[in-house]
């Protein structure tokens, strides 16, 4: 049987909003660089996404957009990564990752692997569309489907996993 996780909806008004948005920040700035120590591992396991996923889905759109929005800005002021070059595209699917990542939990008011395979696949396809339109080269824009797969499993069962654990807090 499966078990409905009680998902949240924070206002911008709400101290908790800025709490949780600083957690998933802090997330998003510590697993890219856990990740960079891997030769490649930034681009293959797309780490700058991961906690935008679960702050998302699990405390909605308000929370989603702080984390989606911050946390590459904090990584490029600390790190230079992302570059300021590639922070757009970043940014947009960060963004979209957190609209789309919102409206789905909303919907379905469960964790499902389907939906967050549906979150992933749309925010990266509506992304590199993006990319591919401002870059005008499709080997770049696609990069995230050439390298990334496996950031995106790491994002649909990983984000599942923790999604899951967390679903009593």
């Amino acid at each position: 049987m499966e078990r409905t996780v009680k998902l949240y909806s924070l206002a911008y008004s709400n101290v908790n909003t800025y709490l949780f948005a600083l957690l998933f920040i802090a997330g998003n700035v510590a697993l890219p660089q856990l990740c960079h120590l891997i030769p490649g591992g930034g681009p293959m396991l797309l780490p700058i996404y991961f906690f935008t996923l679960i702050a998302t889905y699990k405390y909605g759109l308000r929370v989603g957009l702080l984390t989606a929005i911050l946390s590459p800005l904090v990584n490029s002021a600390l790190f230079g990564m992302p570059t300021v070059a590639v922070l757009p595209s970043i940014l947009i699917k960060s963004g979209l990752l957190a609209l789309i990542g919102a409206y789905i939990a909303h919907r379905t008011g469960k964790v499902s692997i389907a939906a967050l395979f549906i979150i992933v696949l749309a925010y990266q396809l509506i992304g590199c569309a993006y990319e591919w339109m401002v870059v005008k080269d499709f080997f770049i824009a696609v990069q995230d489907f050439r390298i990334g797969i496996p950031g995106m499993f790491l994002q649909i069962f990983g984000g599942y996993g923790v999604l899951k654990a967390i679903a009593k807090i």
